[in-house]
């Protein structure tokens, strides 16, 4: 009886990791562990009724060991290479940024940028203005509330 529960574990554990393979979060992972040690508990004849216990106990210590880091990694932090690099940034307005006319250029960091404001407004030349996100080949931008460029 001790071996079927055993390669029951076993399988239960070969499963679940599997699945994480599949999943993010590194949630299954720790039902596959739990499953893992049940498997040994199952091997070394303990009761079925701790195999359970050790495979809830081990799983769910594992879930909350882990949550941090799952939680860390999980965490969508814009990426600041490429073209992101500029997001957040503050620029100087090069030419006036007028929708009707289809201009508008902007100069962030050591790079020029062709530029339309959030709203559809006009914002005059020698303006500084907050890069909001990219759409296409063109940042769209915002007046910033500080009048100078802050190196980073």
């Amino acid at each position: 009886m001790g071996t079927i529960w055993m390669w029951g574990w076993l399988a239960m554990a070969i499963i679940f990791l599997i699945a994480e393979l599949f999943t993010t979060g590194f949630f299954l992972l720790a039902f596959g562990i739990g499953a893992g040690v049940a498997a040994v508990a199952a091997y070394l004849g303990v009761d079925p009724f701790l195999q359970v216990l050790i495979f809830v106990v081990v799983s769910g210590g594992i879930v909350l060991t882990l949550r941090p880091l799952t939680k860390r990694l999980n965490e969508r932090n814009p990426n600041f290479v490429g073209s992101d690099r500029v997001l957040g940034k503050r620029a100087l307005v090069l030419t006036e940024i007028n929708p009707a006319l289809g201009a508008g250029m902007v100069r962030v960091d050591a790079e020029e940028w062709r530029a339309v404001s959030e709203d559809g407004g006009v914002i005059a030349k020698d303006a500084i203005v907050e890069v909001l996100r990219i759409d296409g080949t063109r940042l769209v931008v915002r007046r910033s509330s500080k009048q100078f460029i802050e190196d980073k």
